[in-house]
C-alpha cells in the first residue's frame, strides 16, 4: 500500500522536526560544557575529589564558567584537575585564587569553586595551576559527630551521677545545698568578709592620704625632702656636734677644778677654807683706802702750796689747750 502525499509530508515534518530538537539539544549541551565556545586549560592539584566527576561545572565567585575535563590520579595522595574555563574569564582570575570542591545544593553534584584572591597578583595564564584547598569531607563530619555524641553521652552519666551526689547531700557542694546551718555559717562568714574588705579598702584609702601628704612641704618630712634644707640642717647638726664636743671638755675641766677646790688645791679653796687670811686681805684693803684718801690729800695741799702751785696751774693750763684744740 502506497503512501499517500500527506502522509509523506507529515513524515518529513517529524523528521526535520526531530532532527531540529537533536541539533538544539547538541548545542545546548555543548554551550553548557562549553565545548562551542573559546576556552583555556586550568589545573589544580587536590587530595580527594570528593565525587568529582568529568563535565561537572566549574565556577568562579557563584557564576559558571567552565567544566572538569580531566581528572587524572597522580598517586595515592594527590588528584590533578583539569578544568576548561572560559577565554573572556581569564582576566578576572589571578595567580593567587583557591580552588575548593563543594556540591551544587544539598544532594547536588559536586562542582569546583574558584575563590578570588587579594588581586595583588598578575592574571593567570592558559596551562597555569592555581591552588587548591581540601574541604572537610562527610565522612569526616559524621566521624566527629560520632566522637562527639559518645562525649556528651559520657559528660551526661557524669552529670547525672554529680547531681545524684548532690541531691543526697553529699561532697560540699550537696552539704551546702541540704545542710541549712553550713549556709548560714557561710553566708554570716560572706558577711564579715564584706566588711573587713571595707575597712581594708578604708584603711587603704588613709594610708594613701597620709602618704600624698608627706609630699606637701609644709609638712616636716616633706621639708626634709628640700635639698637645700637637708643641707642647712646637716650643717647645723655638724655644728651642735662640735658644740657639744667642747661643752664636755669645759665640763670636764670645771669638774677637774672643783675637784682640786674639794681637795684643798688652788687659791680658791685657800681664800674660801682660811677665815684669816680673809681678814687679812680685808684689812690690807682698807688699809690701802685710807691711804689712797691721805695722798688724794697730800696732793690737794701740795696744789695749794706756793713752791709747787705754777706746776700744777701749767698742768691745768695744758689740759685746756688739749680740749681746745679736739
Amino acid at each position: 500500500m502506497e503512501k499517500t502525499a500527506s502522509q509523506k509530508i507529515r513524515l518529513g515534518l517529524f523528521v526535520l522536526i526531530g532532527l531540529l530538537i537533536f541539533i538544539l539539544a547538541i548545542y545546548f549541551i555543548g554551550d553548557k560544557q562549553k565545548m562551542f565556545g573559546k576556552t583555556n586549560h586550568l589545573e589544580s592539584t587536590f587530595s580527594n575529589v570528593n565525587g568529582l566527576q568529568l563535565g561537572n561545572n566549574v565556577r568562579f565567585s557563584g557564576v559558571n564558567v567552565g567544566t572538569v575535563r580531566e581528572i587524572k590520579m597522580i598517586n595515592d595522595s594527590t588528584i590533578k584537575v583539569d578544568m576548561i574555563i572560559d577565554k573572556t574569564i581569564f582576566n578576572l582570575i589571578k595567580k593567587d585564587a583557591i580552588a575548593t570542591i563543594g556540591s551544587d545544593g544539598l544532594v547536588g553534584s559536586m562542582v569546583i569553586n574558584i575563590l578570588p584572591g587579594k588581586g595583588e597578583l598578575s592574571e593567570v595564564k592558559p596551562g597555569d595551576e592555581i591552588q587548591s584547598l581540601d574541604r572537610i569531607r562527610t565522612d569526616d563530619l559524621l566521624n566527629t559527630f560520632s566522637k562527639t555524641n559518645k562525649n556528651a553521652s559520657l559528660l551526661t552519666e557524669n552529670l547525672l551521677e554529680i547531681t545524684t551526689e548532690i541531691n543526697k547531700g553529699k561532697g560540699t557542694i550537696g552539704l551546702l545545698i541540704n545542710d541549712i546551718e553550713v549556709a548560714n555559717d557561710l553566708k554570716e562568714t560572706m558577711h564579715y568578709l564584706k566588711i573587713s574588705g571595707k575597712q581594708t579598702s578604708e584603711s587603704i584609702t588613709n594610708l594613701n592620704k597620709i602618704i600624698t601628704s608627706l609630699n606637701n612641704k609644709n609638712n616636716v618630712i616633706g621639708v626634709l625632702k628640700d635639698t637645700a634644707v637637708a643641707n642647712n640642717i646637716k650643717t647645723i647638726v655638724n655644728n651642735l656636734d662640735q658644740s657639744s664636743s667642747k661643752i664636755n671638755k669645759v665640763v670636764d675641766n670645771l669638774n677637774k677644778t672643783i675637784l682640786n677646790i674639794k681637795d684643798g688645791k688652788g687659791a680658791i679653796n685657800y681664800l674660801s677654807n682660811d677665815p684669816k687670811l680673809v681678814n687679812k686681805i680685808d684689812s690690807t684693803m682698807t688699809n690701802m683706802n685710807q691711804a689712797s684718801i691721805q695722798l688724794n690729800e697730800n696732793l690737794e695741799a701740795l696744789k695749794h702750796n706756793f713752791l709747787f702751785r705754777g706746776y700744777f696751774k701749767k698742768q691745768e693750763r695744758k689740759k685746756k689747750r688739749k680740749k681746745t684744740n679736739q
